[in-house]
């Protein structure tokens, strides 16, 4: 059985893995351009196909008929090839989005709901929300309501982010501020990638509700795998097949004093989890030629903090690595969210007494208890989870998959 996505650029997509985990058949990415989709859909040779932008609507009229939701929604994202040749066209993004909601918790009848966006995406979490009974306002860049009239609704108490705004590789940016929102009780965001985007680490960090897409990707792939297939999936498949993406995706970073053990413990991590392992010191020496210490010593710390920071922002935004940081990153705040934004943060502890100070010359320069004193909190501050790095290394290392993989 031929399957797989339909679109015009597709890049880097994860529908052929969580396909290949969801069913046997054949998935394959089809770029067709729009010169070209008329006679694709007559003549392809597919059973059926997912259907990404700019084409869920431009399908439409190829099919011999569509099921309800995709009639309601004005959008098609499966299309099954019939008996007769014929396509029916059906709408499984309804149902992601139906599940992320229930999954978050929030309850949202009678409560005012923004909506970012006005494409498919928004569309489909309009008719949900409403479906749910929630005042849905949609907020664009021009109309009744937009984003210079948002205080308008600073009753809102959820938010929907169906934009671009803040996805890889433009990450760092937010649609809005949530300050205007002071009886906000969550964030949905139907990016994916990273996992946190700007607008859902203002929302964490506000300790509200914050999701991403993810698991409304995986949802929206199982009810199309059921159409393919005709044969139904336990929705308990989406959890799972969600967190093996979840972890596949995201990086394991890790930070501590110089010395702890970060370079030894990330490459071992890296091998057993088959990420890529980087060093952000090495990456450093690769794109000025000089070491941390040296530019330290020559240009001065906040000189090398700022070389550190965007290193760390174009490493913190990429998926499915081991990040080795410098002792001092905790000492940026901007470098949290680098780091956090598809990140997991361990940090690694070694008694001062067995840190190593070669090559590292502010722990030659200061003392390292003094040194300690000052990061401890920021340590405290960045870290997910905290690792002893005392032992055998094999522990700390069998800890943090522990943990990882928990």
């Amino acid at each position: 059985m031929n399957c797989g996505l339909l679109g015009e650029k597709l890049g880097h997509s994860y529908s052929p893995f969580i396909h290949k985990y969801l069913g046997d058949y054949t998935y394959s990415l089809f770029e067709i351009s729009s010169d070209n989709l008329g006679d694709f859909l007559k003549n392809g040779d597919f059973h059926a196909v997912n259907v990404t932008i700019p084409y869920k609507q431009a399908v439409i009229p190829y099919c011999a008929s569509l099921s309800p939701i995709a009639f309601k929604l004005g959008a098609v994202n499966i299309l099954v090839r019939q008996d007769d040749g014929t396509l029916i066209g059906h709408n499984s993004d309804y149902f992601g989005f139906e599940t992320l909601l229930l999954r978050s918790g929030l309850q949202v009848n009678g409560k005012k709901a923004l909506v970012l966006g006005t494409g498919g995406a928004a569309k489909t979490a309009i008719a949900s929300l409403q479906s749910k009974g929630a005042n849905v306002v949609v907020i664009s860049r021009s109309g009744e309501n937009h984003y210079g009239n948002l205080q308008l609704h600073s009753d809102a108490a959820v938010i929907v982010n169906a934009t671009p705004v803040g996805m890889y590789p433009h990450t760092g940016v937010s649609p809005l501020s949530l300050d205007l929102f002071p009886q906000l009780e969550g964030v949905l965001d139907a990016i994916y990638n990273p996992a946190r985007t700007q607008l859902l680490l203002d929302a964490e960090e506000r300790g509200l509700v914050a999701m991403n897409g993810l698991w409304m990707l995986v949802a929206q792939a199982k009810e199309a795998s059921e159409w393919f297939t005709d044969n139904k999936i336990p929705d308990e498949q989406i959890d799972a097949l969600y967190r093996i993406l979840q972890k596949q995706m995201q990086n394991i970073v890790l930070i501590g004093m110089p010395g702890c053990g970060k370079t030894t413990v990330g490459k071992l991590i890296a091998e057993k989890t088959s990420k890529k392992f980087v060093d952000a010191d090495k990456v450093i020496l690769e794109k000025t030629g000089c070491t941390a210490g040296q530019i330290i010593k020559d240009q001065g710390e906040e000189a090398f903090r700022k070389l550190e920071s965007q290193v760390l922002s174009e490493l913190g935004k990429q998926s499915s690595l081991v990040i080795a940081t410098g002792g001092g990153c905790v000492t940026r705040e901007e470098n949290f969210q680098y780091l956090h934004q598809n990140g997991q943060i361990f940090c690694l502890h070694r008694a001062l007494e067995r840190l190593s100070t070669e090559g590292r010359p502010l722990s030659q320069r200061n003392s390292l208890a003094e040194l300690y004193r000052v990061r401890q909190p920021l340590y405290e501050r960045f870290a997910d989870e905290h690792i002893d790095n005392n032992g055998d290394v094999s522990q700390a290392v069998s800890k943090i998959l522990e943990i990882w993989e928990g």
